[in-house]
């Protein structure tokens, strides 16, 4: 789908392809459906990470002194996974940026209304310097976007902008990037592909079905 949104991202990477068939294919099994999500996760979190601040520092290498750069540690990165499917997410972020913070919120979705129901919430009562902070949101689908914003809304409560809030999702659907947009114009999403739509379930279409029931092997017998 055309991709329509300003401050949405949609990474063009063949890679990204190349998983996402694998992670759609029902007839996956467990191991292809998680390492392939995995490397979707991964090239997500390199690009939304891309404009993380940068501080110069001088290091000696065994040959010379030189200038180089590093992460900006006047900033706190967080990553806060939505459970139980942004766990796979966080799992690449921790690899990727072992100095991280990992803050988990826990929500599932009423089956009926559509509207997350908290369970979890590993976040600080409030934060020392909100403004010195970047906060990855992570959620493998973004279907009504309910979840999603009340896991942004989460963060701007405690003090942190919008400008230092990021959303990703490996699927979007555009019922929840409307509500999402709509919701937090400044906000900035990262996502793999968007889709058509959502069903009469708020299951996304053509989607990949329920990424913590498949990641987890949770399926009703």
């Amino acid at each position: 789908m055309k991709n329509n949104y300003e401050n949405v991202i949609v990474v063009d990477h063949p890679l990204c392809e190349h998983n996402m068939s694998r992670i759609r294919d029902k007839n996956a099994g467990a191991d292809c459906f998680i390492n392939s999500l995995k490397r979707v996760s991964q090239i997500l979190i390199y690009t939304a990470t891309k404009e993380l601040p940068l501080a110069c520092c001088h290091v000696e290498t065994p040959v010379a002194e030189c200038d180089a750069f590093k992460i900006n540690d006047e900033y706190k990165i967080v990553f806060a996974p939505i459970l139980r499917a942004g766990l796979v997410l966080s799992e690449i972020a921790k690899e990727i940026f072992p100095e991280a913070s990992i803050q988990h919120v826990g929500m599932y979705r009423d089956e009926t209304t559509f509207e997350p129901v908290w369970y979890y919430d590993k976040t600080p009562v409030s934060y020392e310097n909100p403004e010195k902070m970047k906060v990855f949101v992570l959620d493998p689908m973004l279907a009504t976007g309910n979840s999603a914003k009340a896991a942004v809304s989460l963060f701007l409560k405690k003090g942190i902008s919008i400008e230092n809030i990021v959303f990703v999702s490996v699927l979007a659907a555009p019922e929840g990037l409307d509500a999402l947009t709509k919701e937090f114009s400044g906000l900035k999403i990262y996502t793999a592909h968007i889709d058509k739509t959502l069903n009469s379930k708020a299951y996304i279409v053509p989607g990949l079905g329920d990424a913590g029931d498949r990641l987890f092997n949770t399926f009703e017998k």
